[in-house]
């Protein structure tokens, strides 16, 4: 943490529920519009308590409407891909709340701090691992839209993964820059912790309930479906020849 002002502003890592019960209590106030995002997004401070963050605010009423995806569901999709790394235990997805904000209700997540000229083209292999680990999230996401600059290193060169609201989808919707690894086999300290994850993500347990209450039933069903194959196979996936794997612009 650093001092601004007398208060303290908040930087990760901390004790994660104190940035959670930040994202979500603390006041909002908005600070620039998200000019890059293709949904509406602003750049906010969230202050409470002498602590103050800023953050991502992704409001349900600026999302633009998709053709394959329910509406006003991209919002819900950003708290579930954080969901989704904690269960992993990987902490790759910022932390993220769903609450009320200036322009009601919708995802907010701890803004990382990053350099811009650093992404996927120009930091692998250094960050080998870390890639490994968002190529298996981004399988079990189905993730449509991983681009090369959605991968942030933060000044402590800790891996974020970032802007998840296409993803977990029924139908196969995975488009990405990182195929370096497709069809390798996984790596077994990965493979574990698929295999914890598995254990737990079982209907009627509380981790799949979960899920289920912030996707779909049929969403949640091929989401564990798509990590039953990936701990089958024991592989990395590879692209579909039949349809489009990369997304546009690549980073």
């Amino acid at each position: 943490m650093t001092s601004t002002d007398g208060e303290r502003r908040v930087t990760f890592p901390l004790e994660l529920n104190s940035v959670l019960e930040l994202l979500h209590a603390g006041a909002m106030e908005e600070q620039s519009i998200i000019p890059w995002s293709s949904n509406y997004a602003m750049l906010v401070e969230v202050q409470q308590e002498g602590m103050k963050a800023l953050a991502i605010y992704k409001p349900r009423r600026g999302e633009r409407p998709l053709w394959d995806f329910p509406p006003g569901t991209l919002y819900l999709r950003e708290y579930a891909a954080f969901a989704l790394s904690q269960a992993l235990g990987w902490g790759m997805v910022p932390p993220t709340v769903l609450r009320s904000g200036l322009y009601g209700p919708g995802s907010v997540q701890l803004f990382i701090d990053s350099d811009p000229e650093e992404h996927y083209f120009n930091i692998y292999p250094r960050h080998a691992e870390d890639f490994q680990r968002i190529v298996l999230f981004d399988a079990i996401a189905n993730n449509a839209d991983r681009k090369a600059g959605h991968c942030l290193l933060d000044a402590s060169d800790h891996m974020w993964s970032i802007d998840h609201g296409i993803c977990f989808h029924v139908e196969p919707k995975l488009r990405t820059v990182i195929w370096e690894f497709a069809d390798d086999r996984i790596p077994e300290n990965l493979l574990q912790d698929l295999q914890k994850f598995q254990r737990q993500f079982v209907q009627g347990q509380p981790v799949y309930d979960g899920f289920s209450r912030i996707l779909s039933q049929a969403e949640t069903e091929a989401m564990c479906r798509r990590l039953d194959m990936l701990v089958q196979t024991e592989r990395f996936p590879s692209p579909d020849p039949h349809r489009r794997n990369h997304p546009w612009p690549p980073i």
